[in-house]
């Protein structure tokens, strides 16, 4: 496909090191493709908005797919420490508490980028090109789902995702403040996954703090 293999089998996300100068450019990246997508957004616009040369972007990655999949890469990160912790769980119900709470906290405080990750269509084409992603998210979705990792848990990672990332960024819910979109997503994905509501003796769902 001629695009870089930046992850390693055995490399964590996270373990990912990143200059600062190369994190410039991807915040820089991640902000012009929320807006224009990533056919829109061209290293001269990074550069411009930086206030840099494109030369000094080349020098930090040489293709904007490469900066695409490092963007990936440090969002799938913030998820991989619950992904750990679920499946050390021996109890299947916390698993997918602790997942389903911590994906759905990313999207509320993340709203622009979940958007941008999960339908921007060349974000989507890179992401199914390489195979950590792939590995990845059918972890995720297996622990979450109780699913095996393969096309069963493909589809309920599509799905799932796609109804809490077309959520957050619904102009419906756009004045609604930050802890009461969360708490309704909660809600209602624990419905979708027929796990307890954990409501409180006042109606309202529970909070569970991510210990992981």
């Amino acid at each position: 496909m001629g695009y870089p293999r930046l992850v390693a089998a055995a490399e964590k996300f996270s373990e990912i090191t990143r200059t600062a100068a190369q994190t410039r450019v991807m915040d820089a990246a991640l902000k012009l493709i929320a807006e224009h997508g990533v056919s829109g957004t061209s290293l001269q616009m990074i550069a411009d908005a930086m206030g840099v040369t494109k030369a000094a972007v080349y020098r930090q990655f040489k293709t904007k797919e490469e900066i695409v999949i490092a963007i990936t890469e440090r969002e799938l990160s913030r998820l991989e420490d619950a992904v750990e912790a679920a499946e050390a769980q021996g109890h299947e119900l916390r698993a997918r508490e602790i997942l389903l709470d911590r994906m759905i906290d990313q999207a509320v405080s993340r709203r622009g980028v979940v958007s941008v990750l999960q339908f921007d269509p060349v974000i989507i084409r890179l992401q199914a090109e390489h195979e950590p992603f792939q590995r990845f998210i059918e972890r995720l979705y297996a622990a979450l789902l109780g699913t095996e990792a393969g096309v069963e848990a493909r589809l309920h990672a599509a799905m799932l995702s796609s109804a809490i990332s077309v959520a957050v960024m619904h102009p419906l819910v756009a004045d609604i403040d930050a802890e009461t979109l969360r708490a309704q997503l909660i809600l209602m994905s624990r419905r979708m996954l027929d796990l307890p509501s954990g409501h409180d003796s006042r109606g309202t769902p529970k909070r569970r703090s991510a210990a992981v």
